[in-house]
């Protein structure tokens, strides 16, 4: 059973699908830690109330990944986190960091394309399909191989929020599902692209 620490920076919703995949037996995985970067991100109590240890930690990539280490982990879910990781802690667990984007990837997507940022800039644009990928961390920012993607119309909305709710129904099943495809072993990186296998 491989051992995950999750990412968050807010409510924790995402972090909450995948605690509830793990608790469910769909994911063949534990989740061992879950980081912050916000002293006040609400995922923190989600992950206390599922007995799951939690750190805050800040602008301080040395720090986690000697966390990682002393802890044996061997996934990184970025599930809602907000904040661009360093060489140090990509290249010390190259193909092993997944990540949630709010948007079909390479659509709005890259430095500044994070959060509620994302549906604003998908409305102003007038795009009628939004939808969430799930792509392995690199150097550059959402450019990591893509694991997983779905779209949804949006065409009937036009506020953020909105688009942002129908999004998440998305991320709750597509982010559970990849780190499953991972826990088993199902996911294969070939010439910088991954393949369900």
């Amino acid at each position: 059973m491989l051992k995950m620490a999750v990412f968050v920076s807010g409510g924790g919703t995402d972090l909450q699908s995948v605690i509830d995949a793990c608790q469910s037996g769909q994911i063949n995985g534990e989740i061992k830690l879950v980081v912050s970067n916000r002293k006040n991100a609400y995922g923190l109590t989600r992950a206390s109330n599922a007995g799951i240890e939690t750190a805050i930690v800040k602008n301080n990539d040395h720090l986690l990944v000697e966390m990682l280490k002393e802890r044996e982990i061997d996934l990184i879910v970025l599930a809602g986190y907000l904040a661009i990781l360093t060489d140090e802690l990509i290249d010390a667990y190259p193909c092993k960091i997944i990540n949630i984007h709010p948007s079909l990837i390479p659509s709005f997507c890259g430095p500044g394309f994070y959060g509620m940022h994302v549906h604003e800039a998908v409305l102003k644009r007038g795009v009628k399909v939004s939808g969430a990928t799930v792509h392995f961390v690199s150097s550059e920012v959402d450019g990591g191989p893509i694991i997983l993607q779905e779209a949804c119309d949006i065409s009937d909305l036009d506020k953020a929020e909105d688009i942002q709710a129908r999004v998440l129904e998305i991320e709750h099943r597509i982010l559970p599902q990849a780190v499953a495809l991972y826990c088993d072993g199902k996911i294969k990186v070939e010439n910088e692209r991954a393949k369900v296998i």
